[in-house]
């Protein structure tokens, strides 16, 4: 079934290569597909396209409809074109002609572009539960070591003391930045495009603030025209913000792929979380950070294939926007699949709390020692001076001391206040 259907099919050839994998990508819209339909056909009775009794037939039978697609029983048939389609015959088969009535008043133009809308709006709020959860992760581990000392590192080579208070609590604090593109994208998804039919309205009265209400919409595109042209642009902003997430989680995993190096053996974690070598028995391979650190830099990638797939295009619909499924829909999932990854080896991850005992750290407390001459009057030049002397002559002694008490330093976390940004953001979408 066709819902464009003229009386003739196209060469099949034709219609493989253009329906492609619509038909199993259209399986995850079923359920927003169906909830839009209701919406509109609650409408439709309202300016007199559909009779009372008519209306709650059709509600009735998509009721059913909508419980298949949430128990994932949601079929589309061989034949049929995309579950716009397939909706409608369903309805068609129960209701005869009163099914065929539902489709007044839109085009699959809007009725895709609802579906999208609200199914970006459920990815997002998913994958910002998922950011949330790694984030309370993270802060938790911040705390939980916050005294523990670690090496610093500029240029990879040994800097000033950190600790893995200040590590795990950098990235707790960068997921924030990635969680306000999140809302942002959820902010672009959160508009009702219904009743902008193919791009350019209907001569039906339709009431386009009872739809937006009923969805749960923020506000409506007013604008017909420039509700088609969000059909490229909502995929954009989500995947600027999933490529953000991916930049900090993939870095992340870079820092436990060098950490677990045993030059560096900083971290570990239990062997079952390890992976080894065909020929080197004593091999602990960090194999899920390193697949996270791949599956992070293909999502990177995800806003330049949505940015030349829509480049250019002129007004109006084109069939292009069919093939931006193919790519948002797998990174949605991914995201959350790596986001879950990396919080459950972190419930298992193991510290080296005696790091600094090794000499080659004792650089690390070059710049403590300038500065606790610089406080016993000496100007900071020739406290630099004095110190960097002392290392080229290798008479260099640290005092081991640590002393940084500022917002944000390695004895001033400040969590509570990185907790309170999270959730002023996140607050917007959950």
């Amino acid at each position: 079934m066709k819902l464009w259907n003229k009386g003739f099919e196209p060469d099949k050839a034709i219609e493989e290569y253009t329906v492609g994998n619509d038909r199993l990508l259209d399986l995850r819209l079923a359920r927003y597909d169906i909830e839009g339909s209701m919406a509109h056909i609650k409408m439709l009775e309202t300016i007199g396209l559909l009779e009372k009794g008519e209306l709650e037939q059709l509600l009735a039978a998509l009721s059913e409809l909508l419980d298949e697609a949430k128990q994932g029983n949601f079929v589309i048939e061989e034949g049929v074109e995309d579950v716009h389609s397939q909706v409608e015959l369903m309805l068609t088969r129960k209701l005869g002609d009163v099914g065929k009535k539902i489709h007044s008043g839109r085009s699959r133009n809007d009725q895709v572009l609802v579906d999208l809308k609200l199914f970006m709006r459920d990815e997002l709020r998913d994958i910002a539960r998922h950011a949330k959860a790694l984030f309370d992760r993270l802060i938790a581990l911040s705390e939980e070591h916050k005294e523990t000392l670690m090496p610093g590192y500029t240029h990879l080579q040994i800097a000033m003391p950190s600790s893995f208070g200040l590590w795990f609590g950098a990235y707790a604090e960068s997921l924030i930045d990635d969680v306000r593109l999140l809302a942002a994208a959820y902010d672009t998804a959160n508009q009702n495009p219904l009743g902008s039919a193919a791009g350019y309205g209907s001569s039906f009265p339709l009431n386009r603030e009872m739809t937006t209400e009923l969805l749960g919409f923020e506000t409506l595109h007013y604008n017909a025209v420039a509700a088609q042209m969000s059909r490229g642009k909502t995929e954009r902003a989500a995947a600027y913000a999933i490529a953000a997430l991916a930049s900090t989680i993939g870095r992340f995993a870079m820092d436990v792929c060098l950490f677990m190096c045993q030059n560096f053996g900083f971290i570990s974690f239990p062997d079952n979380l390890t992976t080894g070598s065909s020929i080197m028995p004593h091999k602990k391979n960090p194999d899920v950070f390193e697949i996270t650190r791949g599956k992070c830099n293909r999502l990177q990638a995800v806003p330049n294939e949505i940015a030349l797939m829509t480049a250019n295009l002129p007004l109006g619909y084109h069939r292009d926007m069919q093939l931006l499924k193919d790519v948002i829909f797998p990174a949605t999932r991914e995201i959350c699949d790596v986001m879950a990854m990396v919080d459950f080896m972190l419930q298992h991850i193991r510290i080296n709390a005696d790091i600094l005992e090794d000499k080659k750290y004792d650089y690390l407390f070059t710049v403590e020692d300038v500065n606790r001459l610089v406080l016993e009057g000496t100007p900071f030049r020739e406290a630099y001076r004095e110190v960097g002397m002392a290392v080229q002559e290798h008479r260099y002694t640290p005092t081991r001391e640590v002393h940084h008490t500022h917002a944000g330093s390695i004895g001033n976390l400040c969590n509570d206040k990185i907790v309170e940004k999270m959730e002023e953001v996140i607050q917007r979408m959950l």
